[in-house]
């Protein structure tokens, strides 16, 4: 009798288990913490909107025929795109001058934070 309401709560604790696993959405996790590439308003200016969030970024082996003309060769290239405006004007806000994206894409990163 013993054996049998053992397997019973085994089971009823692996039916909890796999269903509170079902319930969380399926997330990726290489881009977990970052949103997607979008217009969002600046903290700092009011009415001021700026392209935030993350765009793929991707390393692979250098290829043979490109390490050839290197002159630091390396084993590892890598590549990566950023959140930029496509488009943007500047206006005035409290006197100093600001650019207010409208609209945005994932390009070349111009400009690198350390």
């Amino acid at each position: 009798m013993g054996s049998v309401r053992s397997a019973g709560l085994s089971f009823l604790l692996l039916s909890f288990c796999l269903y509170i696993a079902d319930s969380y959405p399926n997330i990726d996790p290489s881009n977990m913490g970052c949103e997607e590439c979008t217009l969002r308003r600046n903290n700092l200016f009011p009415n001021i909107y700026q392209c935030m969030g993350c765009c793929f970024s991707r390393a692979y082996p250098t290829p043979l025929k490109a390490m050839r003309t290197m002159n630091n060769p390396k084993n590892i290239t890598s590549e990566a795109t950023c959140c930029v405006a496509k488009h943007s004007y500047k206006t005035e806000v409290a006197g100093i001058i600001v650019k207010n994206h409208t609209d945005c894409h994932c390009s070349t990163c111009y400009f690198h934070k350390i």
